[in-house]
């Protein structure tokens, strides 16, 4: 496994990324060089995050160094709630926010900003909701939405996943980041395969429903 420096640099190569964190403290202090580096080229940033802690997550942009009110004014940052992204109707619907995600890192729709980062708090799929089964599925297709202008970072709180859903988010991003490190994912699969395998997965489950 090729270790990177912890500086987190980003580049084309590194489009679709999992962060595995064991509390919030530990997310800030690894992705603040992420996040303030992102502001310091021009990029343009989306934040999708629990409604509950934006205040928190606001203010600890503003102790990384980022004027969040200017940023927001000159719509380089975007903090949006899950309600309005990930849960949008109270129900998580991955082909739509798949859509939501094309949408927001188009680089048609923002020709000021050279690129996009989008980091995604990834809590919304531990609600008991319609649709958070799709999150493998989601993760996989995401793959092939992202463009290279674009680095899109889900973060994880292994404090709150378990083990199955661990696997499931090294299987599906290319590159991770562990321990604070952004390395090559070994585990990694290509997303055509992997949707094969829950296209066959789901017609085995479906016929032994009919049994």
């Amino acid at each position: 496994m090729e270790a990177r420096d912890t500086s987190l640099q980003i580049d084309g190569r590194n489009r679709h990324i999992c962060a595995f964190f064991n509390d919030m403290d530990e997310h800030y202090r690894v992705l603040q060089s992420f996040i303030k580096d992102g502001f310091d080229h021009g990029d343009r940033a989306f934040h999708l995050i629990n409604p509950e802690r934006r205040e928190e997550h606001l203010a600890r942009l503003v102790d990384a160094g980022i004027d969040v009110e200017l940023a927001m004014a000159a719509g380089q940052l975007e903090v949006r709630a899950w309600q309005d992204t990930c849960l949008r109707g109270d129900q998580f619907d991955r082909d739509a926010m798949l859509a939501l995600v094309e949408e927001l890192l188009n680089p048609g729709a923002a020709t000021a900003f050279p690129r996009s980062r989008l980091l995604g708090h990834m809590e919304w799929s531990l609600l008991e909701i319609p649709g958070v089964d799709d999150l493998l599925e989601y993760e996989a297709r995401l793959n092939q939405v992202i463009p290279d202008t674009s680095t899109v970072i889900c973060a994880y709180d292994l404090s709150k996943f378990d083990a199955s859903t661990v696997i499931y988010a090294l299987r599906t991003h290319p590159v991770v980041i562990i321990g604070g490190l952004l390395q090559e994912n070994p585990f990694y699969v290509d997303p055509d395969q992997l949707l094969l395998e829950l296209r066959e997965q789901q017609s085995r489950v479906g016929a032994g429903v009919h049994h």
